[in-house]
């Protein structure tokens, strides 16, 4: 029995959703943390071994740096978050560092940002779920050579979720997201406790590991191995600008409702990464190459292995699976706003059934895949290359801020003003915004130029050659939507500057049978000149299509038979020569009709056998732009019925649809 595509498609992605549901799609505070906020919350599980692996060169004791490096990207954080906050206020219809850059800084700007931003979403999820074979990896060494595996299945369901709409991924994401941040709190209130002595518990377990330094470095160099760990805490970062992006995917009032879960991510990412790098630097925590991941090693030694433990890793592994979930979020939205303004394929703007951009969720898991096939799903091969892109949006974004408080200024109180996307007012605060915004862009900025040059031999340079060549890509397509436009547009049009159509329709054929006789009966319906045409290889050929021409001299009846006798195999050069003979001599700056024979058959796969020679033609005559094709299909029934004398014919009877 054939199998039906879209009842498959109703099995796995569910009934469509009309557009006057949309609202009801909508995310309330609770599940748009799960779903927004799941990348930065998770990037803790890897944000403090970042730091952790780049000073470990200096031995064990170099460690103690980890804790101040830390407290600078929280710092960071908070500078950052407080500066979407704005964002979010001020452009409640989303588009975050794009829509800010374009409206305060300009086309190539708001490009860069567009570029670094779909960069950085790609890398999320192929990090996240990198992240999360690791964990998982972590607790069952045996799943280790199954890494690349795990993770393109981990994809694959992600896709899925997601493919169902917003509501229901938010929903699914709620519970490891919840379940992530309770296990990893309690373990920090637990650790805290056994650190100050409360409750008679055993003092917090301290380590001795003696790791000796690999290198002696002083001055420039060891500023430079600094920045290289401090580079690496910014990972922390990533994902903050995801709520900033999908403020519409919220519940009414959507700027404030988003401004809130914003203030509660900042807290809960901050908590969970100050207090696991507190910790892990008191109990002199090492990291360890391809071995157990310090939040591994940190929940085991404070808990001591049972069940906080292991719910602690299982929710780890999901939430770093789940993370991916915010590039799945906001990857397809920003696609949305770029191809709007004609900067990628218009098609990437279209909602699918259950009202989520399918096209961009698809786009981004083939994407994502690759890379995790090429890094052998390693995230920390992965990470030099995450940040650079996340960074240079946040300093184009916080610059535009800084623009924007500079025209809310200027406004008189009471005073209304309106920008390419969106309305000001005067603000009485707007000085001190203004300069948060222009330290938090010029500190960023410089992060960005730490991050470019500190790990661009260990892989930055990708992601740096990456966004100038997705830059270029949206002027390109750019322009062409541009010429496109200009072509199509009506303004100076005139009646005049359109093409007779000539009285005349040619139609190929190979043989003489039903497909070809309907197409002849359609040509004759919009031309009183039609013309059949064939090419003759043999004599025999030549003989063959006459004696069954004059079997229907009704249906051919006014009808041309053009037969090309041609000593070569290749039968579509001769044809296109005819066509373009009559087209230039007969009907010269006039519409010449192509009316082609298909052939549809019952099972799809069986395409692969008819009509390739008609597409070959097909493509070839779409090139001339005075020549019309017109497709004229012929439905190969499903039952073939044979009478008394052996006759085959197609079945009359209707066939059930299996």
């Amino acid at each position: 029995m054939a199998i039906d595509i879209p009842d498959i498609k109703r099995v796995l992605i569910g009934k469509p959703f009309p557009t006057s549901q949309e609202i009801h799609e909508r995310l309330d505070k609770v599940r748009a943390l799960a779903v927004f906020a799941s990348d930065p919350i998770s990037s803790n599980a890897y944000a403090t071994e970042a730091i952790m692996s780049v000073i470990i060169v200096l031995g064990s004791g170099a460690l103690r740096m980890t804790l101040p490096l830390a407290m600078g990207v929280a710092t960071l954080v908070l500078m950052v978050i407080f500066s979407y906050i704005q964002t979010i206020l001020h452009y409640p219809d989303g588009g975050g560092a794009y829509t800010v850059a374009k409206d305060n800084l300009g086309k190539f700007p708001s490009l860069l940002a567009g570029g670094a931003l779909l960069t950085d979403y790609i890398l999320t999820v192929s990090v996240s779920v990198s992240a999360g074979v690791r964990a998982l990896t972590s607790a069952v060494p045996e799943a280790f050579d199954y890494r690349v595996a795990i993770a393109l299945l981990a994809i694959a369901l992600i896709t899925w979720v997601n493919l169902r709409g917003v509501r229901e991924s938010g929903t699914i994401f709620a519970l490891p997201t919840y379940a992530f941040v309770g296990g990893v709190l309690l373990t920090i209130v637990i650790g805290m406790a056994r650190y100050v002595g409360l409750f008679g518990l055993s003092p917090l377990p301290t380590f001795e590991n003696s790791v000796p330094a690999t290198s002696s470095l002083v001055g420039f160099a060891y500023i430079w191995l600094l920045l290289r760990a401090f580079a690496g805490g910014c990972t922390a970062l990533t994902g903050i600008e995801a709520i900033s992006n999908g403020v519409k995917a919220f519940q009414p009032p959507e700027s404030h409702n988003a401004a809130k879960t914003m203030v509660a991510m900042g807290a809960i990412a901050m908590s969970l990464f100050v207090g696991i790098t507190f910790l892990s630097t008191r109990m002199h925590l090492v990291p360890l190459e391809h071995g157990e991941s310090i939040l591994s090693q940190m929940t085991r030694q404070i808990t001591g292995g049972g069940i906080i433990y292991y719910w602690v890793q299982i929710f780890t592994a999901l939430i770093l699976f789940l993370a991916a979930n915010t590039g799945y979020q906001d990857f397809p939205r920003l696609s949305s706003f770029l191809a709007k303004d004609g900067f990628l394929p218009r098609w990437m703007q279209n909602r699918g059934d259950r009202l989520v951009y399918s096209s961009g969720i698809l786009v981004l898991a083939v994407i994502s895949a690759i890379i995790v096939v090429v890094f052998q799903a390693d995230e920390i091969a992965m990470l030099p290359l995450y940040a650079l892109g996340v960074m240079l949006s946040f300093t184009l974004s916080q610059a535009g801020m800084s623009r924007l408080m500079s025209k809310v200024g200027q406004l008189k109180p009471g005073e209304t003003g309106q920008t390419d996307n969106t309305e000001i007012h005067h603000e009485r605060t707007w000085r001190w915004k203004k300069a948060l915004n222009t330290v938090g862009a010029i500190t960023t900025g410089i992060v960005f130029i730490i991050l470019l040059a500190t790990k661009f031999i260990d892989g930055a340079w990708i992601v740096a050659l990456a966004i100038p060549l997705l830059v270029f890509m949206f002027n390109t397509i750019h322009k062409h939507y541009e010429k496109v436009a200009c072509t199509l547009s009506t303004e100076a049009f005139s009646e005049e500057e359109l093409m007779d159509v000539a009285n005349v329709a040619i139609v190929p054929i190979a043989d003489v049978h039903r497909g070809t006789l309907r197409a002849l009966q359609y040509a004759r319906l919009i031309a009183t000149d039609v013309r059949a045409v064939c090419v003759a290889t043999t004599s025999e050929v030549h003989e063959r299509i006459e004696r069954r021409w004059a079997r229907f001299p009704k249906l051919t009846s006014g009808i041309k038979l053009v037969i090309i006798d041609y000593d070569y195999r290749d039968i579509l050069s001769p044809l296109v020569d005819y066509v373009d003979r009559v087209n230039r001599l007969e009907f010269d700056d006039q519409l010449v009709t192509i009316v082609i024979p298909e052939f549809v058959p019952e099972d799809n796969m069986a395409n692969v056998l008819h009509n390739q020679t008609a597409n070959i033609l097909r493509r070839e005559l779409r090139n001339r732009e005075d020549v019309i094709v017109i497709d004229v299909p012929y439905h190969i029934p499903a039952v073939i019925e044979e009478n008394g004398n052996g006759v085959k014919r197609p079945s009359s009877t209707p066939q059930p649809t299996p």
